[in-house]
């Protein structure tokens, strides 16, 4: 299985026409649900409350949206329970990888499955603060770049683009911060010069009306150099054009990248009624919800990776191939990453109870992590 093969597929041209049949006695909701998503005021949180909103007032299912400032805070009420599903992004894939900050004994690989996700007109990128003259990514070298504690998604993000240049987070001034939120209230208030994210983040839309401003580098797509080193630090990117976002529109696109976001997911063995139920509910609304704000559109049919690099939940595999969406050549990806995720798993049982602790135990798992995928035949 090669990088690209983990990039985003979409759905093939002709399931764009496909309209799916709304049976609201098909979907079975419970009275409650809960979901964990970015923090209060990103796309992500706003998307979810959207989204919430269109599955009341069809089926009567109140949904509670979780705030969660960092990867592990969004993932933690998941493992326990605490929510049915989460929102989320790019961490989706560290986690059920079990590398970077999930690579420690309280975590080691998860039980991940999709259900759906949106790719919209925006990318995700590191924005910079208009008055710090950052025009190119090599213009990040030695101006202050915002790092997350446990926000994965947001600093691999980063380090990719860093790459893209050339450079590295040695050749930055690194500028912590506890959460996403913060990150970019620390871009506003002049702390930092750079930070990820979406392109229509709540967030980034507060820089540009500040006097900092924004502007967001681009990320060339003749420059093949610079997408191989950001590709191998995050083969979940794919070559994207902006055309919506704070200092982003169609007359003034941005040439970037994008992976798809918000990703739906919860775990393997969240039951079938309840996975199938919320993945035909949510694509049965879309029509009442897209016009809610511009990225919602992300979520419609044609718009689905059902190609990424994490594997779906088999009640959403069952709902997609009902209406016609899902084909073989998606089945045996999802049948690899299947397999991929039983490799894992069987790695993790062998070394979890070492002994090592810390960066060791890191190091040793990386270790037996590589030598498992390689055994069974796949890319580390």
């Amino acid at each position: 299985m090669t990088a690209r093969t983990l990039l985003v597929g979409t759905v093939l041209a002709a399931a764009a026409g496909l309209t799916a049949p709304t049976f609201a006695d098909d979907v079975k909701l419970p009275a409650t649900l809960a979901w964990s998503a970015y923090n209060t005021g990103t796309t992500g949180y706003n998307q979810s409350v959207a989204i919430g909103k269109a599955l009341k007032d069809k089926y009567g299912a109140s949904l509670r949206v979780v705030p969660g400032k960092n990867d592990i805070s969004r993932l933690t009420p998941l493992r326990s329970g605490q929510v049915q599903f989460v929102a989320n992004g790019g961490a989706t894939y560290f986690a059920f990888e079990g590398i970077s900050d999930f690579a420690g004994k309280e975590w080691g690989p998860q039980p991940l499955h999709m259900l759906m996700s949106a790719s919209s007109d925006a990318n995700l990128s590191v924005g910079t603060a208009k008055d710090a003259n950052i025009r190119t990514v090599a213009d990040l070298k030695g101006k202050r770049v915002a790092w997350v504690r446990g926000g994965d998604a947001l600093n691999i993000g980063v380090e990719a683009i860093l790459a893209f240049a050339g450079l590295t987070w040695n050749d930055v001034k690194k500028v912590e911060f506890p959460g996403f939120g913060a990150s970019w209230e620390g871009m506003t208030n002049g702390q930092v010069d750079a930070a990820f994210a979406s392109t229509v983040s709540g967030s980034v839309k507060k820089l540009e009306a500040s006097p900092r401003g924004i502007f967001w580098p681009p990320l060339p797509h003749k420059d093949d150099a610079g997408w191989k080193r950001l590709l191998d630090i995050a083969p979940y990117f794919v070559k994207h054009t902006a055309t919506i976002g704070a200092g982003v529109s169609k007359d003034n696109p941005h040439e970037g990248g994008a992976y798809p976001y918000p990703i739906l997911i919860t775990l393997a063995g969240q039951g079938d009624g309840l996975v199938y139920s919320m993945t035909k509910a949510i694509n049965s609304e879309y029509p009442k919800f897209k016009d809610a704000m511009p990225e919602l559109k992300g979520w419609a049919l044609e718009r689905q990776a059902f190609k990424w690099a994490v594997p779906y939940h088999r009640a959403a595999v069952k709902y997609w191939k009902e209406i016609g969406a899902w084909t073989a050549d998606m089945d045996a990806h999802n049948n690899k990453l299947l397999k991929r995720q039983e490799v894992l798993a069987a790695a993790w049982a062998g070394v979890k109870s070492s002994k090592a602790d810390g960066d060791a135990f890191k190091k040793e798992w990386e270790k037996v992590r590589a030598e498992a995928l390689k055994k069974a035949g796949f890319i580390p």
